[in-house]
């Protein structure tokens, strides 16, 4: 399959850009940064103008500027939603006048979709949020949706936290931890839905190679947890303490409007997927850390 993904250089299209060559797939990324993108990813296509793309047949889309680092201010958040928005604007114009066009894309979204829940299980048939994670992930879908109307197949995958020891929100956490510092965030009772990095990368080619795929899909484990068994679990599979909250009122005046990311969560399933055969490798959280801590690199 001649595949056009966007994103290949983050720490999810990384593994997924190993995994598609691997597979004999022939993929070209498409960039802001051509340079940086062929010096990570040595033998792969790497284009800067879509333009120069040639016929594909299936778009993956995962780019877009992280929600997590820097304070939520007008113009932060202002970049944040044209990193998604206006780049999937981008490949939707690319995609029109085409006559033969790709045949599905795969566009990516987040669980923050749902907005902060307490003990609710949510799947995809879930509502929609009013924060303002919740209406950057319906507006991003919505854009990506509008290639439905060019003929596309379109899976929406609503990512949760993704698990790999070489970045992501474990890679911030493995260093405290190590250093027995780690512990829950707030008070701990908020859900994570996880989902490790190898899992999330076959369910995207399970989504690009299966025909009849379509709509929403949850990027998460089945066995969801509360961010303090996380805690209790990482610190288990390192064999160093866990106890050492961190506290909200710290998260709030460091982050800002963004520590909420943190300190609120959601209780995912991915049902969609479950329904339709997809299996995980890793549906338990410590053997998905386990795994993740003994891969080199």
């Amino acid at each position: 399959m001649r595949i056009l993904l966007n994103g290949g250089t983050g720490f999810i299209g990384r593994a997924l850009c190993a995994r598609l060559l691997a597979g004999g797939h022939r993929l070209t990324v498409w960039s802001r940064q051509p340079a940086l993108a062929r010096q990570r990813l040595p033998g792969v296509a790497v284009i800067e103008d879509l333009a120069e793309a040639g016929e594909i047949e299936a778009v993956v889309n995962l780019a877009g500027e992280p929600l997590v680092g820097r304070r939520w201010n007008a113009d932060q958040k202002q970049a944040i939603r044209d990193s998604r928005l206006g780049t999937t604007a981008k490949l939707i114009r690319w995609m029109a006048p085409q006559l033969r066009r790709p045949h599905v894309l795969v566009s990516g979204s987040a669980i923050g979709y749902y907005g902060p829940h307490d003990d609710l299980l949510l799947d995809e048939s879930t509502a929609p949020g009013d924060d303002f994670a919740a209406v950057l992930c319906r507006d991003w879908e919505y854009a990506a949706m509008q290639a439905e109307d060019l003929g596309l197949r379109v899976c929406r995958l609503r990512t949760g936290i993704v698990l790999g020891a070489d970045g992501g929100a474990l890679g911030k956490m493995l260093p405290p931890f190590r250093w027995g510092l780690g512990g829950p965030m707030g008070d701990g009772r908020q859900w994570m839905s996880w989902i490790h990095r190898e899992d999330l990368v076959s369910l995207i080619v399970w989504l690009l190679e299966r025909e009849s795929a379509g709509g929403a899909y949850n990027g998460t484990a089945p066995e969801p947890v509360r961010n303090r068994d996380f805690a209790r679990c990482l610190g288990r599979v390192l064999h160093r303490p866990a106890w050492l909250p961190a506290p909200a009122p710290l998260l709030r005046l460091a982050l800002g409007e963004a520590a909420q990311l943190m300190l609120t969560g959601q209780r995912v399933i991915p049902m969609h997927a479950l329904v339709e055969g997809f299996r995980f490798r890793f549906p338990e959280l410590e053997d998905a850390l386990r795994d993740v801590l003994a891969r080199p690199g």
